[in-house]
């Protein structure tokens, strides 16, 4: 065999690890300098007067020890809360973390892969959620993730949840997530839209949460570079996308009744975040930060 014929090595999944990390951390970077560029840009609307909001970043980690915590689970590692109130975003978190350990038995029987690494696991991920001061921009959550047992996945997606929907935005946000997944596999809008309209759905309202965007979990395809250029692309495309939708209509104005009607829409936000979201309950059954596994509820909500 000729010496440049000898085959690239298989990264370690240690490797993987650490590249899908590091990919984390920075796509929160750049999303946090975008926001607050859009807190910088802004020139009308009712909060114009107010200061350009900056983001604050908090730390956090749990102790090294072997003991469970009150789920059962054995959580190690940490993370780190971007948090913002400003004029354009009246809540936004962006949170990225890296924890380890072991899930609690009953836990790990629901977790892929678990039930062969004895409850043993890892993830690393990027979670956003923002809340807008103007009722006429939508709120918005993006994540990716990739989690290891005995397998490796990846998994994420963005969805739009306008306070009153907007068929432009709707277009725009959805034809730039059909584009982002054609560029990978010509099933993956089409499978990952309606995994999306089926996950962000109340039942015990009979509606769905927004106007949708796309889901995705347990995506092992056999090549983990091309399941993680996907991941990449999907956090790409949300930067590109959902701060053009903001731009659009930041600077409107915007009545009492409207602000009353946004207050009583978020309610929907909060049912579906404490009642379904595995988000949710994955980080509470894991003995996550509750600052962070909590950040994606609204500031200020009203029920009728």
């Amino acid at each position: 065999m000729k010496l440049n014929d000898k085959k690239t090595p298989e990264m370690s999944i240690d490797e993987k690890k650490q590249i899908a990390a590091d990919w984390f951390k920075d796509l929160r970077d750049q999303i946090c300098a975008e926001f607050e560029k859009l807190e910088d840009e802004l020139s009308g609307g009712n909060k114009a007067d107010l200061p350009a909001g900056r983001f604050s970043r908090t730390p956090w980690d749990r102790e090294k020890s072997e003991e469970p915590n009150e789920s059962g689970s054995v959580l190690k590692g940490g993370g780190e809360i971007s948090l913002m109130h400003g004029r354009v975003f009246e809540k936004v978190g962006v949170n990225i973390s890296q924890v380890y350990g072991r899930f609690s038995p009953d836990f790990a029987a629901r977790i892929p892969g678990a039930d062969k690494s004895d409850g043993a696991f890892w993830a690393s991920g990027i979670s956003l959620v923002a809340h807008m001061q103007s009722p006429l921009v939508p709120a918005v959550h993006m994540n990716t993730r990739m989690i290891c047992t005995s397998k490796s996945w990846f998994g994420g997606g963005a969805d739009l949840t306008p306070m009153y929907p907007n068929d432009e935005d709707t277009a725009l946000f959805h034809n730039e997530f059909k584009d982002c997944g054609d560029r990978h596999n010509p099933s993956y809008y089409k499978e990952h839209k309606e995994w999306c309209d089926r996950y962000f759905y109340l039942p015990h309202r009979s509606e769905s949460r927004g106007v949708g965007g796309i889901f995705y979990d347990y995506l092992d395809s056999g090549d983990w570079n091309a399941d993680f250029a996907y991941t990449k692309d999907v956090g790409e495309t949300f930067l590109s996308a959902y701060p053009k939708i903001v731009r659009a209509h930041m600077n409107k104005e915007w009545n009492d009744s409207q602000r009353e009607h946004q207050l009583i829409r978020r309610g929907r936000y909060v049912e579906y975040n404490l009642l379904y979201d595995r988000g949710t309950q994955f980080g509470l059954k894991t003995g996550g930060n509750t600052e962070a596994i909590l950040m994606s509820l609204p500031p200020e909500v009203k029920w009728p």
